[in-house]
């Protein structure tokens, strides 16, 4: 799952950011760079990204990179949310559910691992978490703000190693305002294999999401 450099959505705040109309540019940068969420705010602070070849091209101040597609953010409320958390189920952390059985909240799962064969008690107490056999469900919200995005693709991929892919706004033209958006952590160094590399986006989550108390 991507995470939002904080200062992004700040950015769509100021009209800095028009997800739907402007130039939207994914990177890849090597394990050498480390993702501030708190102080990286536009391009000139990222580095080392990775060198073009292999079916790689660099971003520059007003583009390059691999263009990428963003909506605008849609809210919906927790007993309207699509997914729900069923039993004897595989959960991943960052995946976003709501009871069968709504109970106007949203749980986010921080712990991964397989659901009961029936329900827990949901605490419906902000911040607290609730085990569901080898998952632990955190409640976060009465509704979500999703920003979704297309999974970015490299073609003919013999790049690498990488270890981030990074989203940012290229539409100022200078690297010093052009802002970041978010970045993926692939945990490990990952090496295109001569066919497509695909960054795989959370289907339900795209981008990321806000959650509203």
């Amino acid at each position: 799952m991507a995470k939002f450099y904080r200062s992004g959505l700040t950015k769509v705040y100021n009209k800095e950011v028009d997800l739907n109309s402007d130039t939207m540019v994914w990177t890849l940068h090597t394990s050498s760079y480390t993702p501030n969420q708190d102080t990286h705010v536009y391009v000139s602070d990222l580095t080392n990204e990775l060198a073009a070849g292999g079916g790689y091209t660099q971003g520059t101040a007003s583009g390059g990179g691999l263009a990428g597609t963003v909506t605008q953010p849609t809210y919906t409320a927790a007993n309207s949310w699509s997914v729900s958390r069923a039993n004897s189920t595989s959960y991943n952390v960052g995946d976003v559910v709501r009871p069968a059985s709504a109970n106007g909240f949203l749980y986010r799962c921080v712990v991964a691992g397989t659901s009961a064969g029936a329900p827990p008690t949901f605490s419906t107490t902000l911040g607290r978490e609730t085990a569901d056999n080898t998952v632990v469900w955190e409640t976060v919200g009465s509704g979500i703000v999703v920003v979704s995005a297309t999974s970015p693709v490299w073609s003919a991929a013999t790049f690498g190693p990488c270890r981030y892919a990074v989203l940012s706004d290229r539409s100022s033209g200078a690297n010093a305002t052009d802002p970041l958006i978010c970045y993926v952590d692939f945990v490990t160094d990952k090496t295109g294999g001569g066919g497509n590399f695909t960054v795989n986006l959370n289907s339900t989550l795209g981008v990321s999401h806000y959650f509203i108390p």
